[in-house]
């Protein structure tokens, strides 16, 4: 199996977990000399982060440590470096952990790279440089300022509206109320405090935010805002207390930025192409909707939450999707933006599985004699009144199930197809 997932790299932590992140150092270093480095508020993100601060330093490069923030704030102090490290495992339990690497550019390290450095890890075949060129590490404030007076030059107009943030605990704790309040709204917190241990799941799902959606509600306010444990995603909560969709989100900033060419992934749904955009999609992971922006696109992103908008940052940026979206909040309610949005309904679940996609699923997936095939990632089976996709995931021993279909009973009976054959595999 490979160092690297869909998402850098991400472990239960433990004893092997820091002798790896010291190895990771030392290629980093050695490769691209001056490095930025920050985490996110996991328990063991400080031991991490200083393991593979050593290394660094052990390389004869240059570390700069600008403490805990959010992977978009990092990804944007990055530009000045040679690369930016970001100790987080996004949005996995608080018992993982782990690294993602990134470009001056904010995004992800493309598969060459991460080659590189992979090999070099496992070849131990980087050497720690003399003891008369190792410098000392550094530290840097004011990252959150800076991050936050760039995404201010977007939105100039002032806020009059209430906004609901729950960052879970995680790394946007500060930034995101900062923000919005900078911007002029009534931000309620809630999860806004640092613990270590995320007080609720840290991926922002519609069942992981029941207090979010009844803090809306009693309060009145015209937004919901949720992180993951990094902020690299952001989902949301309608003016009635709604949670809304990742693929209708995707519209909504889509539509704001006035996009033509909209970059997501295989398990965005089919109303994404009934709406006027030209769309290009890619395999499940920010990552791939980085790469394809590379070279153009003007907004892309994932259902999950991650949102790319390439005039500032190829990282998903959680932070900057919360002021666009409640920009568009503060001219309006959301809701009826929302119901008038094509709306299919649609499933996602995952199976653990350690054996991941083996050519017995594949086959006995075919008898459900799907009209067309794709496999970008994992198998996409089409059907003329909905689809199914079946992947390994890029992060954890599981295999993730996502169908959709234009009638509710279809999509149960794709989806219970899809998990009885994998069981039966």
């Amino acid at each position: 199996m490979g160092l690297f997932g869909t998402s850098g790299i991400r472990r239960v932590f433990d004893g092997g977990l820091i002798q790896l992140a010291l190895k990771v150092g030392l290629a980093v270093g050695r490769v691209y000399g001056r490095v930025v480095i920050g985490r996110d508020t996991r328990t063991s993100g400080s031991a991490l982060e200083h393991a593979v601060i050593s290394g660094v330093l052990a390389s004869g490069a240059s570390c700069t440590d600008i403490g805990i923030l959010p992977t978009p704030t990092v990804a944007f102090a990055a530009r000045k470096f040679g690369a930016g490290i970001m100790i987080t495992a996004s949005h996995n339990p608080p018992e993982y952990n782990g690294i993602k690497l990134i470009n001056p550019d904010g995004a992800a390290f493309d598969a060459s790279q991460r080659q590189q450095i992979e090999d070099l890890v496992k070849g131990n075949s980087v050497t720690t440089a003399r003891w008369d060129k190792i410098v000392a590490s550094q530290q840097l404030k004011g990252v959150i300022e800076e991050h936050t007076e760039r995404i201010l030059k977007d939105f100039p107009d002032g806020l009059k509206l209430k906004v609901v943030v729950d960052a879970g605990g995680g790394a946007a704790y500060f930034i995101t109320p900062y923000l919005l309040r900078r911007m002029g709204a009534e931000v309620v917190t809630i999860n806004c405090a640092l613990t270590g241990v995320f007080p609720r799941d840290a991926e922002p799902t519609e069942a992981n935010l029941e207090e979010l959606l009844r803090v809306v509600r009693e309060s009145g306010a015209a937004l919901g805002i949720a992180h993951d444990g990094d902020a690299g995603r952001m989902m949301a909560v309608d003016d009635k207390g709604r949670f809304i969709p990742g693929d209708k989100l995707l519209v909504l900033l889509a539509r704001e930025l006035g996009a033509e060419e909209v970059v997501t992934t295989v398990d965005a749904s089919m109303a994404i192409d009934e709406v006027g955009f030209r769309v290009l999609k890619t395999k499940v992971g920010d990552i791939y909707v980085s790469e394809e922006l590379r070279g153009g696109g003007d907004f892309g992103g994932e259902p999950s939450g991650s949102w790319v908008f390439p005039t500032i940052s190829l990282c998903p940026d959680g932070i900057y999707a919360a002021a666009q979206l409640a920009t568009m909040a503060n001219r309006g309610r959301l809701s009826p933006l929302i119901d008038e949005l094509p709306s299919y309904p649609i499933l996602r679940g995952s199976l653990r599985s350690e054996g991941g996609m083996t050519p017995v699923l594949e086959e006995r997936l075919m008898t459900l004699e799907p009209l067309s095939v794709g496999r970008i990632d994992g198998l996409k089976l089409n059907f003329g009144d909905g689809w199914l996709l079946i992947r390994p995931s890029g992060t954890e021993p599981k295999i993730r199930v996502t169908a959709e279909a234009k009638s509710q009973a279809r999509l149960r009976q794709l989806f219970d197809s899809a998990v009885k054959l994998i069981k039966e595999s």
